[in-house]
């Protein structure tokens, strides 16, 4: 028979100073917040290290050292430090008597596991005192909620990367074929990680863009500002603004972002990578000629002015253009593309570009420019630099196009990606002979610290990666 469930307390009049003073401080602002409603009635499934933290079971200084302490806690969890204790576990509580400031003792039936509930024991004696928490951790407030703060690195990633799946994601594949779609994945394992993740986001612009209000304040590349004019022409000539009928009605989508890199080489992915229903190529990247390790499927190839193909025949066929841009010159030449018309010269651009691109207009698209945003500015961490394009704050396209997946596909995977500074004489990309110390000159990217964000998303399993070079 289950008991009723805790609720918290706060008598704030008449309270001596020193609770007074303790509510202050509970008060405080946390890093960042993750919710755990403790019901008026009946139970509630709570993340693991949540209730253990509104119960007491709190210790460490500061936010990268924090850990759990059980100080009467059931078997199997004995009496010493827990440690990396996930998100997804689960914990049912029923708790007798409330909780509150003041410390109070309670029982408390405890189910828990991975895999499914299972019964850990009945603990006594619980001792619940919210004064020993430290107060940028816990925010106590009304309606019984504990409000709680993880131990985050600066861009708000988990400092003990969480590699299980949430528990209601392991009932949900368990009934699943081998080698299924699994539905979710991607953003469920990026919101383990990265709390903030925030699904929704379209892969493409449509007619609705002035609606985005995260890219409608910035420059390109980073937004839309200034451009409106030109993109709702454009938009109004290429009239189509999703993958394709039979893609988008795919309840779950299995997507591959082929890299350029060197790595891809003599590795034979081809079939593999073909085997995805969604296969994304960057710039100007060749299939011909190199099917056996970088496969025959394009869905969509992602570029800009000077990344696009200038040979219109090394364009495959029935894939789309999907068109990146980084200033605001790069939208007028697309509208010259749609329209067929001549691009006067190449000034303003860094290299030459395309005259022509052999596709109708509706076969091409304008890339969501918040993934360039969200890549550069959240996952990576580069200088915000007032919106503007400057030194090293410019992700590499392909990991645009990673954040674009992860927005849109329910499992992501990699080829060819990797930069291996420790190699400077191997080849830089599959297709030709340009050194790896070549990448050292670039200006706008910051290579080491956009490895360090990939290899958090290879190493959470957020992605796959073939070719194992992150």
């Amino acid at each position: 028979m289950p008991m009723p469930a805790a609720t918290l307390q706060q008598k704030r009049s008449g309270a001596p100073a020193s609770r007074k003073r303790s509510e202050r401080l509970f008060r405080s602002r946390p890093m960042l917040t993750e919710r755990c409603p403790f019901a008026v009635s009946g139970s509630q499934v709570c993340p693991l290290h949540v209730v253990l933290m509104g119960l007491g079971f709190l210790s460490g200084s500061s936010p990268s050292h924090r850990h759990l302490v059980p100080r009467s806690f059931p078997e199997p969890f004995g009496t010493g430090t827990l440690a990396r204790l996930h998100s997804s576990t689960a914990l049912h509580v029923h708790v007798e008597s409330s909780v509150s400031l003041k410390p109070a003792k309670a029982k408390a039936k405890v189910t828990a596991g991975p895999n499914g509930p299972e019964r850990y024991g009945t603990s006594s004696d619980f001792r619940s005192s919210f004064r020993m928490i430290e107060p940028e951790t816990v925010d106590i407030v009304s309606k019984g909620q504990v409000v709680v703060s993880a131990a985050l690195d600066n861009q708000g990633f988990l400092l003990t990367l969480d590699t299980k799946l949430p528990v209601e994601l392991v009932h949900r594949y368990e009934n699943l074929s081998t080698g299924a779609c699994k539905p979710g994945y991607a953003a469920a394992k990026m919101t383990a990680i990265f709390p903030k993740f925030v699904k929704q986001a379209p892969m493409f612009l449509d007619r609705n863009f002035r609606h985005l209000a995260k890219v409608n304040n910035y420059l390109p590349p980073f937004g839309l500002k200034t451009q409106e004019r030109i993109i709702h022409a454009i938009l109004n000539a290429t009239k189509t603004y999703g993958l394709n009928p039979e893609l988008d009605r795919l309840s779950c989508k299995r997507c591959i972002i082929v890299g350029n890199g060197g790595i891809l080489a003599n590795k034979s992915l081809g079939s593999r990578i073909d085997e995805y229903d969604i296969v994304v190529r960057l710039n100007e990247a060749p299939v011909s000629g190199y099917t056996r390790d970088v496969g025959s499927k394009t869905t969509m190839r992602i570029t800009y002015p000077e990344g696009a193909f200038q040979v219109p025949e090394h364009y495959e066929k029935d894939s789309l253009f999907v068109f990146s841009a980084f200033k605001p010159l790069d939208f007028k030449w697309l509208r010259h593309m749609i329209s067929r018309e001549k691009l006067r010269g190449s000034e303003g651009f860094w290299k030459s570009v395309a005259q022509y691109v052999p596709r109708e207009p509706s076969e091409m698209r304008i890339l969501n420019p918040f993934f360039i945003q969200e890549a550069a500015f959240q996952f990576i961490g580069l200088p915000l630099n007032n919106g503007l394009m400057g030194k090293g704050n410019i992700p590499t396209l392909g990991t645009v196009a990673i954040t674009m997946a992860l927005h849109n596909c329910d499992e992501v995977a990699v080829a060819g990606f990797g930069y291996d500074m420790n190699t400077p004489h191997a080849p830089l990309h599959y297709y030709e002979s340009v050194k790896m110390s070549a990448i050292k000159e670039s200006w706008t990217h910051d290579i080491s610290k956009e490895k360090e964000f990939l290899q958090k998303l290879v190493k959470a399993h957020v992605i796959t990666d073939l070719t194992k070079g992150i």
